[in-house]
């Protein structure tokens, strides 16, 4: 079942325009992504809800863009370049290669391949460990090449800026500093659609905080983060749970650790992580830099280095997280109605506009003027091309909460029809009252 209804989104993303396979035109590349119209728009409703949220209504983080290509010694200093790798085998038969960590373990040494299920004896065929970074040469000439690496997180950025932030900011800490950007991991992945890719999205912010208060505001953002999900952005509690890691699983910098876990379709899995990573960071860039990373506390009258709590999410894992908690499948009179009843702030477009007969101009005239008049005050979409059942399935397919229909009575009672996407309800409003009716409906 949770197969078929990842086959089912991978489906409708594609037909729908909001995922399409990379390169895919040159038989596509594995890992790799594009978004589509309908998927830009919801990409950036996820970002620009987040942005808000976080930074133009807070006075206590300011925003970053940092540099997606890095110095090697960024990655020296972070620990990636020594210890960013995964395991990965060789499956002897269909020579595909997949992360050890993610096979199924039949006994001892023994292990089935994912895609072939034949049984990979790693005695025989021994783990290699693959460093996880795109690195990419600087240099004008081949010759003589000089590197430096795709980021792999979004988070170094902001810890070799946290100087030039306290400077021209004069901002104290607890201080935040947020980030949206892309980040590149050559990973292995099967089958996972865009919840592991090897260019993805971020949404990051390093919080830091006096020592003393960092297991405080890490509880704190724990709670923060998990209600996003819920409140900001719509997903189902039922779906979301907490899982704190164990002492034995934490990364060697961080001191805890917590996953806000999404049930997607193929089962429970990250899709943000919130850590105490203690002053790791920037006592590490402080050593290979030889710049001082240190913070001068005004109680204390000393220098410390900030502790830092981590809240890191990914746009593509809840970009599918929406999707996924939004699809839904109904009977409708003995036929199948697919809707995604996402949350109204949240769907591509508020609204849909259509003339009830395409072949009489003075509705297409109509339905025209009302869309010209609230495309500015609303995301909405105008089409004709076809009956009005099929043009409200296709609204249904991508989310859109309201579908105003325009037909012949229109021309002299001067009201429309409109449609609710859940219900299916229909009501009459005057056309002067759309704009209202819409924004009271649609507010987050």
């Amino acid at each position: 079942m949770a197969e078929d209804k990842l086959t089912k989104i991978v489906s409708l993303c594609r037909r729908r325009g909001f995922v399409f396979g990379g390169s895919e035109i040159y038989g596509g590349l594995s890992s790799i992504w594009d978004y589509g119209p309908l998927g830009a728009k919801l990409k950036k409703k996820i970002k620009d809800i987040w942005w808000d949220t976080y930074v133009n209504k807070r006075e206590d983080i300011v925003g970053l863009d940092s540099s997606i290509i890095m110095h090697e010694d960024v990655f020296r200093a972070s620990g990636h370049l020594e210890g960013f790798a995964d395991s990965l085998v060789d499956c002897p038969t269909c020579k595909k290669r997949a992360r050890i960590d993610k096979l199924e373990k039949i006994q001892d040494n023994l292990y089935q391949c994912p895609e072939c299920k034949a049984k990979i004896d790693t005695l025989k065929n021994k783990p290699r460990k693959f460093n996880l970074m795109l690195k990419t040469n600087m240099s004008a000439t081949e010759d003589k090449p000089y590197y430096g690496y795709l980021r792999p997180e979004t988070a170094q950025g902001i810890f070799t800026n946290f100087s030039n932030v306290l400077d021209t900011t004069h901002k104290k800490i607890p201080l935040g500093i947020a980030q949206i950007g892309k980040a590149f991991r050559n990973e292995v992945t099967t089958g996972s659609f865009i919840f592991r890719m090897k260019e993805f999205e971020q949404m990051e912010i390093e919080y830091f905080v006096k020592p003393a208060t960092a297991d405080e505001f890490y509880h704190i953002w724990v709670s923060e983060r998990f209600n996003f999900y819920t409140e900001k952005i719509g997903l189902r509690k039922d779906n979301l749970r907490l899982r704190e890691h164990a002492k034995d699983e934490l990364a060697h910098y961080a001191k805890s650790c917590t996953d806000i876990e999404y049930n997607f379709p193929f089962g429970w899995s990250e899709l943000e992580g919130i850590a105490n990573r203690g002053n790791f960071d920037l006592s590490e860039h402080s050593r290979v830099s030889k710049k001082d990373l240190s913070y001068f506390d005004d109680e204390s009258k000393e220098k410390i280095i900030p502790f830092v709590i981590e809240p890191s999410a990914g746009v593509d894992r809840t970009f599918f997280a929406i999707i996924s908690d939004a699809y839904h499948e109904e009977d409708v009179k003995g036929k199948l109605r697919v809707v995604l009843k996402l949350k109204p702030n949240m769907a591509p477009y508020a609204l849909a506009i259509f003339p009830l007969l395409k072949n009489r101009p003075e509705l297409v005239e109509l339905a025209k003027n009302i869309f010209y008049d609230i495309k500015d005050k609303f995301p909405a979409l105008y089409d004709d091309s076809g009956a009005i059942g099929k043009l409200y399935r296709r609204q249904d397919e991508i989310g859109t909460p309201f579908c105003v229909t325009v037909d012949v009575e229109s021309l002299t009672d001067h009201k429309v029809t409109i449609r609710d996407r859940d219900s299916m309800q229909q009501e009459r409003i005057d056309v002067t009252k759309i704009k209202s009716f819409i924004e009271e409906r649609t507010k987050a």
